[in-house]
Formats: structure tokens, C-alpha cells, sequence
């Protein structure tokens, strides 16, 4: 008998000491998991920071409508990222403008203006328009891509198909950062050149070409530019990082050609074999990666180190080279006047090269 009360003191002292242990752990050690009301407050200072982003450049974005001999042949979007007395300056892509000698340009507020093309660059698919200040409701404040780490919102303001769907928004994350893809200049060929560029989910659709990737403080972080189109691929855009595209801003609102230096090389991928075919280049089996000459320009850099037809580039610098879309990212990287070795392959062997790079301006 006596030994049963034990028991049962035993069992109602234990009980009282966990339930005593059980207070004090959720008095002094909160449990981490949020409230409905916590959860809703962080949506809703979201919410309020991507409405504050839009409204800082809204009315930055233009809708840009490339003419030749008044008929329109392109369209896109484009942001004013400056301004002074006189002049406003649109910065688009220049694929948008194409081979146009007239633009117009659609003000967010529907008011369509003149444009002029003050300059535009293939390679770096940027071009640069002027109108004027007057006109200009907004400048675009520009950003760092650097600065925006992954997962980051990201937002993009544009017009998909044109003018009737001009100031569409979209929203996503930052989804890649230092993408290298390659892409074609012309129409038959696939790769002529590889260019860096940030990644997003954010919807990016034909006519949104040229707008602005814009962060969470409504800053310009990059350009949007190219879009996957393979039916088995969604949710993957890409834009032109700001840094890359404000190097050649001041050259193109003054009208001036890109310098870049020049080799003085016609060139073919190894894996050309039909084009090499035609050229009457064969090669050796061994050879899977690296570009072919096919063609030297009398005194140019290449011909005054004794670079010939047949020669194959493996490596520029200390980067291997697979491709000419390649040979040209890394020969960019360099400036006119600088010093560039080179390894090439001719005859079995392997030997060094170095040459002085000019501007393919002359």
C-alpha cells in the first residue's frame, strides 16, 4: 500500500517538474516559427519596395519603333539613362534599331516623339538615342549588377509585342550571374560571338528587347536582351550587365566607332568540317578544339609575326581557345597597343607567338 502512494507521488512530482520544464523552455526559448501576421507584414514591405522600384523608372522606359524609308522594321523598348539642357539619351539594343534610318519614340505617357540615332555597336548590342529634354519625364537611375547577389528580386519593364502592351511589368529572382552565351551576327552562321550575361526568370518576351533588369531600389542592373525561345525550355531570360553596357556609352553619344583591336584574321571553328572542306583545309585528327585560319590581312598584326592560312589558334593569353565566338570574348578583353602571345599549331608542333594589337579602325 505504502509502496503505491510512493508511486503515485513519484508519478505527479515528475509531471508537475515536466510541465514547470515545459513553461519555462517556451517563456525563455521562443519557438522560431512566425506568425500569420509576421509572414503577411514581410509580403507586404515586399510588396511596397517592388512598387517603389517600378515608380523609379516607369516613366524612364520608352517604347523605341525603328523606320527604313518609312516603313517600320523593328521594335523594342529602351530607358532614358540621362540627361542635360538640351538632350535626353535613350539607351536600347542595337539589334532593336537594325538597319533603320528613322526611330520614333513612345513616352510612357503615351506621347509618341523624333528620335535621332546617335550611335550604335552589333558587338555589344547596345545604341544610344537622343531626344529632346523636354520630353524627358524621368531618368533611370544605373545600378551594379555586382552588387545583386543570387535569389535577389529582380524586375523588368518593357513592351512584349509591341506598343499595344507597352509598360508591362514583370517580377522574378536574379536567377545566374556570368552566363557566357554565344550568338550569331549574321544569318549563316551560329557563332560568331560570346558575350556575359546575367540570367532571370522574370517573363521576357519579343519587344521587351532593350528595357531595363532593375533591382528592389529601382536601379538599372542590366539590359534586357536575348530570350531562349526552345519550346522545351521556360522561365529563362537574359540582359546585358550595366557595366559592360555603360563602356561604350560615352563613344556612341558622341558617333564614334568602337575601337577594338584587331589580328588581322578570316577564321573557321575546327569543327567547321564542311566550310574547311570547301576552303581546302584539312586537318589533323587530334585537332577537336581551336580556330582555323583561313585567310591573313596584308600588314596586319598576324601577317607580321608570320601567321598563315592553315595555322590553328589554341590558346590566346593563358584561356584555351575552342571557337572563334571564344577567340573574339578574350581577344576583347585586351586593349589596342597591348601585347598578346599566342599558341598555334602548324606542322605537329606548337609554337608561341606575340603580337601588338591595333585598332580595327585602321
Amino acid at each position: 500500500m505504502k509502496s503505491n502512494k510512493k508511486y503515485i507521488l513519484i508519478s505527479v512530482l515528475i509531471f508537475f517538474l515536466g510541465a514547470l520544464g515545459m513553461y519555462l523552455l517556451i517563456s525563455y526559448v521562443p519557438l522560431k516559427t512566425k506568425t500569420i501576421t509576421e509572414v503577411n507584414n514581410e509580403y507586404k514591405i515586399e510588396e511596397t519596395a517592388v512598387e517603389q522600384a517600378i515608380d523609379k523608372v516607369y516613366d524612364a522606359v520608352v517604347v523605341v519603333e525603328s523606320f527604313s524609308n518609312n516603313r517600320k522594321i523593328g521594335t523594342g523598348t529602351g530607358f532614358i539613362y540621362k540627361k542635360d539642357n538640351k538632350y535626353g539619351y535613350v539607351m536600347t539594343n542595337s539589334h532593336v534599331i537594325g538597319n533603320g534610318n528613322q526611330v520614333k519614340i513612345l513616352l510612357s505617357d503615351g506621347k509618341e516623339i523624333d528620335a535621332k540615332i546617335l550611335g550604335k555597336d552589333a558587338l555589344s548590342d547596345i545604341a544610344v538615342l537622343s531626344i529632346s529634354s523636354n520630353s524627358v519625364k524621368k531618368v533611370a537611375e544605373i545600378g551594379n549588377s555586382e552588387n545583386t547577389k543570387l535569389g535577389n528580386t529582380v524586375i523588368t519593364v518593357g513592351a512584349p509585342m509591341g506598343s499595344e502592351y507597352s509598360g508591362t511589368v514583370t517580377k522574378g529572382i536574379l536567377s545566374g550571374k556570368d552566363r557566357m552565351l554565344t550568338v550569331s551576327l549574321s544569318s549563316y552562321s551560329s557563332n560568331d560571338l560570346m558575350i556575359r550575361v546575367l540570367q532571370t526568370d522574370a517573363a521576357i518576351n519579343p519587344g521587351n528587347s532593350g528595357g531595363p533588369l532593375v533591382n528592389i531600389a529601382g536601379q538599372v542592373i542590366g539590359i534586357t536582351s536575348l530570350k531562349l525561345v526552345q519550346s522545351e525550355v521556360e522561365g529563362m531570360g537574359f540582359a546585358i550587365p550595366i557595366e559592360d553596357a555603360m563602356r561604350y556609352v560615352e563613344d556612341l553619344e558622341s558617333g564614334k566607332e568602337i575601337s577594338r583591336p584587331f589580328i588581322g584574321i578570316e577564321m573557321l571553328d575546327v569543327n567547321e568540317v564542311y566550310s574547311l572542306f570547301i576552303e581546302g583545309i584539312i586537318l589533323d585528327e587530334e585537332i577537336e578544339k581551336g580556330v582555323v585560319i583561313i585567310n591573313v590581312t596584308e600588314n596586319s598584326p598576324a601577317e607580321k609575326i608570320g601567321l598563315k592560312r592553315g595555322d590553328i589558334i589554341l590558346k590566346m593569353g593563358d584561356k584555351e581557345i575552342d571557337n572563334k565566338a571564344q577567340l573574339r570574348y578574350e581577344l576583347y578583353k585586351y586593349k589596342v597597343g597591348d601585347k598578346l602571345k599566342i599558341f598555334v599549331y602548324r606542322d605537329e608542333k606548337i609554337s608561341e607567338y606575340t603580337l601588338t594589337l591595333i585598332s580595327n579602325e585602321n
